[in-house]
């Protein structure tokens, strides 16, 4: 070979290796001499699964509930005229037992028509603090008291405890606030950030529908667990119609 191409040769090898080492493009690896590197990517954390009720009923119960909280509602407790059944207030208002009617509405149960039949039944089983000398689709089913007595002959009633291990995803709550008035919530499946067994509350205390860590702030009056109506046998129709 001529010396001065032979030269020329082992220059340009000289600066090819120049080039690879200080990683440059000109000059690259073949995939049969360099492994390829796996990229990893970092997993997010999981978030921890909430509890079900073990009732796919009471579990959608609970999700209504929740959404609830994204709802803006001013607290009125006004009388209101309106339909039945499926009646409701205006959207934008409401009370505590607006949020159970509603939550309850959005998962087929309509408890304005629920109570109101079984009060037009058995009228003189539910409270009569209000005056009231027969029924009234308007506002029966928005009282605490109301919905305790219906809730109580459905069957639906739990024991009063102080374990907050008792009270499920889905259950009903009322409370004594004091000076004669009541209360209700319902039980969602968000573990309180204080105490990971004890669950949070959706209720309308006054600032709207809200998700709080409130199951032993007041006195418990009634703890229920509700999954909808039963079908009544023929003969229990035909006495309520008698009636």
């Amino acid at each position: 070979m001529d010396t001065r191409l032979r030269a020329k040769l082992l220059r340009c090898g000289a600066a090819a290796a120049v080039l690879f080492l200080a990683g440059c493009g000109g000059v690259q690896p073949s995939v049969s001499q360099t492994a390829a590197r796996p990229v990893v990517v970092p997993q997010k954390e999981a978030a921890p699964p909430r509890p079900s009720s073990g009732s796919p009923f009471l579990d959608k119960l609970v999700e209504a509930a929740i959404e609830r909280t994204t709802q803006q509602v001013r607290y009125d407790p006004a009388y209101f005229s309106i339909g039945y059944p499926g009646g409701d207030v205006p959207p934008e208002v409401g009370v505590c037992t607006d949020e159970v009617i509603r939550s309850y509405r959005k998962v087929g149960v309509d408890l304005q028509k629920e109570v109101h039949e079984d009060m037009a039944r058995n009228f003189r089983l539910y409270p009569r603090k209000w005056g009231l000398k027969k029924t009234d689709t308007n506002i029966d089913h928005r009282r605490v008291p109301n919905l305790m007595v219906f809730f109580e002959r459905q069957g639906a009633a739990l024991p009063l405890t102080v374990d907050a291990r008792d009270y499920k995803p889905g259950d009903i709550v009322t409370w004594d606030l004091g000076a004669q008035l009541t209360h209700i919530g319902i039980v969602v499946n968000v573990p309180s950030p204080a105490d990971e067994r004890r669950l949070l509350i959706v209720h309308n205390i006054g600032a709207g529908p809200q998700m709080e860590d409130v199951l032993f702030n007041w006195k418990i009056t009634g703890h229920y667990r509700y999954t909808g109506p039963k079908e009544e046998s023929s003969k229990q129709k035909a006495i309520g119609r008698r009636q």
